[in-house]
């Protein structure tokens, strides 16, 4: 056959596609496709070669937000070292007392949380988290003669945007509290984000969760309660429902449906 007759032969779907110009559609498409492959395929093995070190990472962050709220954050020792001074115990919430069912360990709050057979739907939800866990984990501080002298208690519920995740430290009482805060959330920079701010957590060491008769008092508001100054942080400025959200989940999670329980408990000196 001729060479003029082999170029006028019918070209299969791969030679037409070389054959046309760098800036044709198919090819501007066939490199953009190309790149979103190849950077997926990047993007996906590096996700999974770095998740154990963000785990790592997260779990190194969760430990420093506990000593923080604890009081007991040095930014000169490892962490590791300064959160074997806390005792975690696996919670069984409706009972206020401590199981032996999980390894404190290896026990993942949020995973039970989601899961039917260690978790509950809830009907009266004001945290607005849907589902609670059965079993938390909680963390005692023990002084040298080996009594109680904190406890750290996490928290969580939803703000404006987001769930925020937290602790709230207790004295060896049960009812004032020594510290609160939040290490994951999302709520609106500069507003509801100023759960983060120092100042705004400094109110709320040396404040009461009851009253005398053992009413739950605490508020978050704009103005104080009757109770007192005593059960009051001030509101975030422009941050109402933040503000709502906070004030709601402290509640929740101080209340019956929460570590009132175990909290009673404490305060018998069961713990």
């Amino acid at each position: 056959m001729s060479d003029d007759l082999k170029d006028d032969a019918p070209k299969g779907a791969i030679r037409r596609f070389l054959a046309a110009p760098p800036d044709s559609v198919g090819k501007t498409i066939f490199v953009a496709v190309s790149v979103c492959l190849v950077a997926s395929m990047i993007v996906s093995a590096a996700a999974v070669a770095l998740r154990p070190i963000q785990e790592v990472n997260a779990l190194k962050d969760k430990q420093i937000n506990i000593l923080q709220v604890a009081g007991i954050y040095d930014p000169n020792q490892d962490v590791l070292e300064s959160f074997a001074a806390f005792e975690p115990q696996v919670l069984e919430l409706a009972t206020g007392t401590f199981s032996d069912q999980f390894d404190p360990a290896t026990f993942d709050d949020r995973t039970a949380a989601d899961d039917p057979a260690t978790s509950v739907a809830l009907d009266n939800d004001p945290a607005g988290i849907v589902r609670q866990g059965k079993f938390v984990t909680v963390y005692l501080l023990r002084d040298d003669a080996g009594a109680v002298d904190k406890v750290i208690l996490p928290i969580h519920g939803y703000g404006l945007w987001s769930t925020l995740y937290g602790f709230i430290a207790l004295e060896e009482n049960g009812n004032d509290i020594f510290g609160l805060q939040f290490y994951q959330h999302a709520e609106t920079p500069g507003l509801g984000a100023e759960v983060d701010n120092p100042r705004w957590k400094s109110l709320w060491n040396g404040k009461k969760l009851a009253d005398a008769n053992g009413e739950l008092q605490i508020s978050v508001t704009k103005t104080a309660p009757a109770a007192g100054a005593d059960h009051h942080i001030d509101a975030l400025a422009g941050a109402t429902l933040t503000t709502v959200g906070v004030h709601n989940l402290v509640n929740f999670w101080m209340g019956e449906s929460g570590y009132k329980p175990f909290l009673d408990n404490l305060k018998a000196g069961g713990v």
